[in-house]
């Protein structure tokens, strides 16, 4: 007879702007082949996408992306990835019910590409954390020179996070755990009235 307890599983949005790094956030720390919606970008979204700073980007998440970590034996977090796109953002309400909290990647090139997920996040008061994406394995700028450039209220955690490696996303996920318990503790302290 096994002595381990039930599984605790939670949902975790990331969220960030168009090519901010989402769906490799996913695939870099996902126990299981994640699912991805990935669609090759054509001349028609040329139009639409401005692919001025980011014009390697070959493909796109047009629903979502998927993704399973084990933190523990006994927690599983369930990573839904959100298309960046602004004629996606339609699908975004659903994608975050019953969501824990979000990552909102950020890419110091375009901070202000990230203003809307912090925007929506804020809007619905669901915990988000921070992650400058740092493409190159380089942080250009001090994070606390990207929180006060971003208008982050001191309160919300910033983390250094290469997309690509696992232990990062991973501790940024971590991160992000930590504050929202944080934040329902408390909610639920007694008031010294």
């Amino acid at each position: 007879m096994s002595s381990r307890g039930p599984v605790i599983s939670s949902k975790i949005v990331v969220a960030g702007g168009f090519g901010v790094g989402k769906t490799t956030f996913v695939g870099a720390v996902s126990d299981i082949q994640p699912l991805t919606t990935e669609a090759v970008m054509t001349v028609a979204s040329d139009k639409v996408d401005d692919l001025s700073r980011i014009p390697d980007k070959g493909s796109t998440t047009v629903a979502m992306d998927f993704g399973r970590v084990a933190v523990e034996d006994d927690l599983m977090l369930y990573l839904f990835g959100t298309p960046g796109q602004e004629r996606f953002w339609f699908m975004w309400d659903n994608l975050v019910r019953g969501a824990i909290g979000a990552v909102v990647l950020a890419d110091t090139r375009r901070l202000a590409d990230s203003f809307t997920s912090i925007d929506f996040f804020e809007n619905r008061n669901i915990p988000y954390v921070i992650g400058v994406n740092t493409f190159d394995g380089i942080l250009h700028h001090p994070l606390e020179h990207v929180r006060r450039a971003m208008a982050i209220d001191p309160s919300i955690p910033v983390f250094r996070c290469d997309a690509r490696m696992r232990g990062e996303v991973k501790s940024t996920l971590l991160g992000l755990i930590k504050y929202v318990m944080e934040r329902v503790e408390k909610l639920t302290e007694p008031s010294m009235a």
